[in-house]
């Protein structure tokens, strides 16, 4: 049991730290020994655990989406209301990557190197949050016309998934009147909107309208 424990305490670190060189660094900019160094475990004490910088950006996101889905499940279990759910989604989302920040990052920035397999697998989990979160919605506002429903959701991910660019633990709001403000925004926009106003209008064009920036105007 004890060689166990060590392989998973172990394991972590690698994880954690790797997250960390890749969000400064960059996946690309990255390499095998920058994770050495900053883990300080041998080049071969390393390749005990993965094959690969792929393989370990594989694990990362892995052991990412696995944790959030597992979470998402075990605080879904017993809540009806679907204002309910979604506050939970919103909370689960917020608490666990304001908690990995890092790891934040390399999702939102390195799920193209991913490559084979390696993507497949990746792809599949994030389908299953997006589903998960997209039925929520959509059982919030059952009016939506699907593109709407797609939209609005993908609204709420980008709100959440971008707060590492700015959000600051200490400094900023904490992180339940976070969800909250997020939850709040959300739904005056989504979950009060009436059923004729659930397709959005079109907006008039502006001047620039398919303007590019090499041409003359």
């Amino acid at each position: 049991m004890l060689p166990r424990l060590r392989y998973d305490a172990k394991l972590t670190k690698i994880l954690r730290v790797g997250s960390a060189v890749f969000a400064e660094k960059g996946y690309n900019g990255a390499s095998i020994r920058d994770i050495s160094a900053a883990t300080g475990i041998s080049l071969s004490g390393l390749y005990y655990y993965f094959q690969s910088k792929e393989e370990l950006l594989f694990l990362i996101q892995s052991h990412c989406f696995d944790a959030l889905l597992r979470r998402l499940d075990q605080d879904l279990a017993g809540v009806g209301e679907p204002r309910d759910r979604l506050a939970v989604i919103v909370r689960n989302h917020l608490h666990f990557f304001t908690n990995n920040m890092p790891e934040m990052k390399v999702l939102s920035h390195e799920a193209d190197a991913l490559t084979g397999e390696y993507r497949s697998q990746i792809a599949e989990r994030k389908r299953a949050y997006v589903r998960a979160v997209l039925g929520c919605v959509g059982t919030l506002a059952p009016d939506l016309e699907p593109e709407d429903l797609r939209v609005s959701t993908f609204s709420l991910f980008g709100m959440m998934n971008w707060i590492y660019t700015w959000y600051k633990p200490g400094r900023d709001v904490p992180v339940e009147r976070l969800s909250s403000t997020v939850l709040k925004i959300f739904l005056q926009g989504v979950g009060r909107a009436s059923a004729s106003q659930q397709r959005a209008e079109p907006i008039a064009p502006s001047s620039g309208e398919g303007a590019s920036v090499w041409t003359d105007p």
